[in-house]
């Protein structure tokens, strides 16, 4: 069966699109609350925002971070499309449970749940898009699978502010979730094919070493696995930030429920937009440049933002922590596949993810311990300050070329 199984966009694009497309479902779970949550927390349960919103940040970041590494370890094992559909079959009831909470910890467990789903279903679709594609394109695979799932972050992040703002916060934003839900199972179950035949191809052209310890070397042991994993983890620590303290600033500042939906699509928008372009950019040019260029634009970003004041301002910084955080997301992930044997991909990818997405609950953790004793604007400065520290990292510690592997 192997000698008919070749690797490549061109040669698999039919596979590739279809997974493309069910990424696409998969952000757009996410931003099914992105916009609403301070809303639904004051107006339905009467809670102060900024504790229920971070409650939901952390259990969603460790969920799906604990998640991301059992992928990573049963893929092999049990298969990535059987990962895929138990990852939706975990969705279907998170719109229910959010139309029908009748308490916030019902709030919290639908967290839980979107983390469980988005840690199996988005890393089944990385690993099966970079088995696809081989060598040559991951960072164009890459650039594509993150750029569909988070412009739906970004699509619905809007759509559901705006449904709030028409119609109200229950149940109508949330009948988007059972749609998306619905059909990422249908295309995962009917069209999804598995990709373990593509690993064994690839696996049998690897001459590079393998890693020791998977866990640890892509922790930090190694240099280049390290440095991305740490940056992995920041990236998602200053994500989180903007998830939980964006809304409650502009919210404070006076902008409507419609206003704070548009600036909280900007960000994931132009994040996923910007990598059509950087994803290819990862194939091109030196990791190493892209991540410290990519760090360094979020870090002054999320700086900026403290003294920002008016509409425009928020605007214009949230497109530019979104560039930035384009050229770091699909080199992340073409990074770890090019520093790891083929065999052990899914391993590597997993336990970066375990960091990285502990980066939002560490981010929510953080920032909401900063920002009760000293102020939101303290709590964005030290996010900030960890962000350009990560770029500090990279510029010294990562190598340029492949001296690792």
């Amino acid at each position: 069966m192997n000698k008919e199984i070749r690797l490549g966009l061109r040669n698999n694009w039919k596979q590739f699109t279809l997974l493309v497309i069910v990424n696409s479902f998969v952000g757009g779970m996410v931003g099914l609350e992105r916009s609403i949550l301070p809303e639904l927390a004051e107006v339905r349960f009467g809670l102060e925002a900024k504790t229920a919103i971070f409650s939901c940040i952390i259990i969603f970041g460790v969920s799906k971070a604990v998640t991301n590494y059992f992928m990573g370890a049963f893929a092999d094992r049990y298969g990535r499309r059987r990962l895929l559909i138990l990852g939706w079959l975990i969705a279907l009831p998170i719109p229910f449970i959010l139309i029908y909470a009748p308490s916030w910890s019902w709030i919290v467990f639908a967290n839980l749940l979107l983390g469980i789903n988005q840690g199996l279903t988005w890393s089944s679709t990385v690993v099966m898009k970079i088995d696809l594609v081989g060598k040559k394109d991951r960072g164009l695979a890459m650039g594509l699978n993150e750029s569909a799932g988070y412009l739906a972050v970004g699509a619905t992040a809007f759509l559901t502010g705006w449904i709030a703002s028409e119609w109200g916060l229950i149940p109508y934003p949330f009948y988007l979730g059972i749609v998306l839900a619905l059909l990422g199972l249908f295309f995962s179950v009917f069209l999804i094919r598995d990709t373990v035949h593509h690993v064994a191809v690839e696996s049998a052209g690897h001459s590079g070493r393998k890693l020791k310890n998977v866990f640890w070397e892509t922790t930090w042991k190694d240099r280049n696995l390290g440095s991305i994993t740490q940056a992995g983890l920041v990236n998602n620590l200053n994500d989180g930030m903007i998830w939980g303290l964006l809304p409650l600033i502009l919210s404070a500042a006076g902008f409507s429920i419609s206003e704070i939906g548009l600036v909280a699509a900007i960000y994931p928008s132009v994040w996923g937009l910007g990598q059509l372009l950087t994803g290819k950019l990862a194939d091109l040019l030196p990791k190493k440049g892209l991540l410290f260029w990519g760090m360094l634009l979020q870090g002054i970003c999320l700086l900026l933002m403290i003294p920002a004041k008016d509409f425009t301002s928020y605007v214009i910084l949230c497109a530019g922590l979104g560039i930035g955080t384009a050229l770091v997301y699909p080199t992340f992930l073409a990074g770890i596949a090019e520093y790891s044997a083929p065999d052990q991909r899914a391993k590597s990818i997993g336990v970066f993810r375990l960091w990285r997405d502990l980066g939002y609950a560490i981010g929510a953790l953080l920032t909401g311990i900063l920002a009760d004793f000293f102020g939101m604007g303290v709590s964005l400065g030290a996010i900030a300050g960890l962000t350009l520290l990560s770029s500090l990292i990279i510029k010294l510690r990562m190598q340029t070329t492949q001296e690792s592997i």
